[in-house]
Protein backbone atom coordinates (compact mmCIF):
# COMPACT_ATOMS: atom_id res chain seq x y z
CA UNK A 1 0.00 0.00 0.00
CA UNK A 2 1.26 3.49 -0.81
CA UNK A 3 0.28 6.94 0.38
CA UNK A 4 1.23 10.39 -0.84
CA UNK A 5 4.19 11.84 1.07
CA UNK A 6 5.13 15.25 -0.32
CA UNK A 7 5.45 17.52 -3.33
CA UNK A 8 8.83 18.96 -4.36
CA UNK A 9 9.14 22.45 -5.81
CA UNK A 10 12.30 23.93 -7.32
CA UNK A 11 12.75 27.57 -6.28
CA UNK A 12 15.23 30.30 -7.26
CA UNK A 13 15.88 31.52 -3.68
CA UNK A 14 15.65 28.89 -0.94
CA UNK A 15 15.63 31.25 2.03
CA UNK A 16 12.99 33.56 0.51
CA UNK A 17 10.83 30.55 -0.43
CA UNK A 18 11.11 29.11 3.10
CA UNK A 19 9.97 32.44 4.50
CA UNK A 20 7.03 32.75 2.10
CA UNK A 21 5.77 29.17 2.38
CA UNK A 22 6.13 29.02 6.16
CA UNK A 23 4.38 32.36 6.59
CA UNK A 24 1.67 31.93 3.97
CA UNK A 25 0.80 28.27 4.58
CA UNK A 26 1.64 27.99 8.29
CA UNK A 27 4.41 25.44 7.71
CA UNK A 28 7.41 24.61 9.89
CA UNK A 29 10.84 24.15 8.29
CA UNK A 30 13.02 21.17 9.09
CA UNK A 31 16.79 21.80 8.87
CA UNK A 32 18.12 22.74 5.43
CA UNK A 33 20.01 19.88 3.77
CA UNK A 34 22.60 19.66 0.99
CA UNK A 35 23.28 16.73 -1.31
CA UNK A 36 27.04 15.99 -1.15
CA UNK A 37 28.87 16.34 -4.45
CA UNK A 38 26.14 18.53 -5.97
CA UNK A 39 24.97 22.12 -5.76
CA UNK A 40 21.50 21.00 -4.60
CA UNK A 41 20.12 22.24 -1.28
CA UNK A 42 16.65 21.75 0.08
CA UNK A 43 14.32 21.76 3.02
CA UNK A 44 11.18 19.88 4.03
CA UNK A 45 8.31 22.07 5.22
CA UNK A 46 5.75 20.43 7.49
CA UNK A 47 2.12 21.26 8.23
CA UNK A 48 0.46 20.12 11.45
CA UNK A 49 -2.18 18.26 9.40
CA UNK A 50 0.54 16.05 7.91
CA UNK A 51 1.15 17.38 4.41
CA UNK A 52 4.69 18.31 3.42
CA UNK A 53 6.31 20.48 0.77
CA UNK A 54 9.96 20.01 -0.16
CA UNK A 55 11.67 23.11 -1.51
CA UNK A 56 14.71 22.48 -3.69
CA UNK A 57 17.33 24.95 -4.95
CA UNK A 58 20.05 24.62 -7.57
CA UNK A 59 21.79 27.83 -8.67
CA UNK A 60 21.84 26.59 -12.29
CA UNK A 61 18.09 25.86 -12.46
CA UNK A 62 16.15 27.46 -15.31
CA UNK A 63 12.58 28.76 -15.23
CA UNK A 64 9.92 26.34 -16.41
CA UNK A 65 6.17 26.41 -16.74
CA UNK A 66 4.51 29.41 -15.07
CA UNK A 67 0.87 28.86 -16.06
CA UNK A 68 -1.65 31.67 -15.96
CA UNK A 69 -4.45 29.23 -15.12
CA UNK A 70 -5.18 25.63 -14.26
CA UNK A 71 -6.32 25.13 -17.86
CA UNK A 72 -2.91 26.34 -19.11
CA UNK A 73 -1.15 24.03 -16.65
CA UNK A 74 -3.16 21.06 -17.91
CA UNK A 75 -1.94 21.85 -21.44
CA UNK A 76 1.65 20.99 -20.51
CA UNK A 77 2.74 17.53 -19.43
CA UNK A 78 4.18 17.27 -15.92
CA UNK A 79 3.46 19.10 -12.69
CA UNK A 80 0.40 21.33 -12.94
CA UNK A 81 -0.58 22.36 -9.42
CA UNK A 82 -0.90 21.28 -5.82
CA UNK A 83 -4.21 21.42 -3.99
CA UNK A 84 -4.94 22.24 -0.37
CA UNK A 85 -8.26 21.25 1.17
CA UNK A 86 -9.39 24.14 3.38
CA UNK A 87 -12.47 24.93 5.45
CA UNK A 88 -12.88 28.49 4.07
CA UNK A 89 -11.77 28.98 0.46
CA UNK A 90 -12.59 32.70 0.45
CA UNK A 91 -10.74 33.38 3.71
CA UNK A 92 -7.69 31.33 2.71
CA UNK A 93 -7.66 32.97 -0.73
CA UNK A 94 -7.68 36.43 0.88
CA UNK A 95 -4.95 35.45 3.34
CA UNK A 96 -2.68 34.05 0.63
CA UNK A 97 -3.13 37.01 -1.72
CA UNK A 98 -2.33 39.34 1.19
CA UNK A 99 0.84 37.27 1.73
CA UNK A 100 1.92 37.88 -1.87
CA UNK A 101 0.28 35.09 -3.86
CA UNK A 102 -1.10 36.18 -7.22
CA UNK A 103 -4.67 35.55 -8.29
CA UNK A 104 -5.14 32.90 -10.97
CA UNK A 105 -8.84 32.15 -10.36
CA UNK A 106 -10.92 33.90 -7.69
CA UNK A 107 -13.12 31.82 -5.39
CA UNK A 108 -16.10 30.29 -7.18
CA UNK A 109 -18.34 27.26 -7.23
CA UNK A 110 -16.45 24.02 -7.90
CA UNK A 111 -17.75 21.32 -10.26
CA UNK A 112 -18.65 19.26 -7.18
CA UNK A 113 -22.05 20.49 -5.89
CA UNK A 114 -21.73 22.64 -2.77
CA UNK A 115 -17.94 22.98 -2.95
CA UNK A 116 -15.87 26.11 -3.64
CA UNK A 117 -12.47 26.44 -5.22
CA UNK A 118 -9.85 29.04 -6.15
CA UNK A 119 -6.33 29.17 -7.58
CA UNK A 120 -3.39 31.35 -6.60
CA UNK A 121 0.27 31.24 -7.59
CA UNK A 122 3.23 31.37 -5.22
CA UNK A 123 5.89 34.08 -5.84
CA UNK A 124 7.55 31.74 -8.39
CA UNK A 125 4.43 31.03 -10.48
CA UNK A 126 3.56 27.59 -9.04
CA UNK A 127 -0.19 27.04 -8.89
CA UNK A 128 -1.91 26.31 -5.59
CA UNK A 129 -5.54 25.22 -5.67
CA UNK A 130 -7.74 25.82 -2.66
CA UNK A 131 -10.84 23.66 -2.31
CA UNK A 132 -13.42 22.74 0.26
CA UNK A 133 -15.07 19.36 -0.01
CA UNK A 134 -18.33 20.00 1.80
Amino acid sequence: MARFDHVGISVPDLEAAISWYCGALDLTAAPVFAIPGTDLRGVMLLHESGYRIELLHRPSARPGLAPASALDAAGTLGFGHMCLCVDDVDGEFARLTEAGATVRMPPQAAPRPGARMAFVADPYGNLIELIDRK
